[in-house]
């Protein structure tokens, strides 16, 4: 009786098992070396206080990034979350100071502001075949601009139930909460709905979605007023922790949502995008910013950072693909 023996091709040695570890977790890999690096060149980056810190600079961003999750996955982009949490902030601090209405209304209100701006981005592209990037950058102008309407370009007041998102919460800080909040529905629908599945098949190949009986349209309007609700709950947050609505709140955040996405290995070619790697990119983003401010170096040579790493993300996603057909 013969012992069947492994051969060559189908063992799979420590090393190859890394390295494949590696390649599939390129986000959360250069997130530890990073971390371990600014430890060593300055101790005082691994305590606590500044670990919260670190998670509360990255949670306006992560909740915008997780909205973005679902765009990126059908192969769209969103450019006009930053202005769209801008308003939506706007409205709610509108709402409670010169209307008078009760402060968990107004926050409800800033919520569905960013829904409908999402949900009318969302028909342009779907129904009235617009691109996406046109689509949202009209909106993006569209929002900003009713920003400042709405605003007559000062800060407005916020109620308090808006000011309670940039708080704590028995001794946690409620941003990092409403990230791990956003951050579970985000993985719930892309993971455990039939509109994640639906997102997936869109973003891999549209035509064939469409010709398998997937409601394209209708998925496309869900998916852009999901970001949008994303973005009104991002506003939330960071009027919170201004304690005030700011007519320029949010400009660019909409780059760092993308960066955060495309550094946790979202595709921007559409099909693929995990709330983890989206979670781990904006992380990845905060403590970049977060260890340069701690070691002086000049915010202009973050923004070179920010873009290398970026850059670094691509071409690693580009390799990854190579490597996996």
């Amino acid at each position: 009786m013969s012992t069947a023996t492994a051969t060559p091709a189908t063992r799979t040695s420590p090393g190859r098992r890394l390295g494949q570890f590696a390649l599939n977790n390129g986000a959360l890999v250069g997130l530890l070396v990073l971390c371990l690096a600014l430890f060593i060149a300055t101790p005082r980056f691994l305590t606590i206080p500044n670990i919260i810190n670190i998670g509360i600079q990255a949670a306006v961003v992560a909740i915008l990034a997780f909205g973005m999750t679902f765009v990126i996955v059908t192969a769209g982009i969103d450019l006009s979350v930053g202005s769209v949490a801008a308003l939506g902030a706007m409205v709610s601090a509108f709402m409670f100071s010169d209307i008078g209405l009760p402060g968990w209304l107004t926050l409800l209100i800033g919520l569905l502001v960013g829904l409908a701006a999402g949900a009318v981005s969302g028909l342009g592209i779907a129904y009235g075949k617009l691109p996406a990037f046109i689509g949202t950058l009209a909106m993006m102008s569209v929002a900003r601009g009713l920003t400042l309407v709405v605003s007559d370009g000062t800060p407005l007041k916020t109620a308090p139930s808006v000011n309670a998102m940039g708080g704590d919460l028995a001794f946690l800080p409620v941003p990092i909460l409403m990230m791990a909040l956003a951050g579970v529905v985000c993985w719930f629908v892309l993971n455990r709905t039939i509109l994640g599945r639906s997102m997936y098949a869109i973003g891999g190949n549209t035509e064939a979605a469409r010709l398998s009986g997937l409601p394209v349209r209708k998925v496309l309007v869900a998916v852009y007023a999901l970001s949008g609700l994303f973005a009104g709950l991002a506003g939330m947050v960071l009027a919170g922790r201004l304690s005030s609505a700011q007519p320029q709140a949010g400009v660019s955040y909409e780059l760092d949502a993308i960066a955060a996405c495309v550094i946790g290995g979202a595709s921007l070619a559409g099909g693929s995008g995990r709330a983890s790697g989206t979670l781990i990119g904006a992380i990845l983003l905060a403590v970049i910013r977060n260890g340069l401010n701690i070691l002086n170096v000049s915010s202009f040579w973050q923004q070179v950072v920010i873009g290398l790493v970026i850059a670094l993300a691509v071409g690693f996603d580009v390799f990854r693909a190579k490597k996996t057909h």
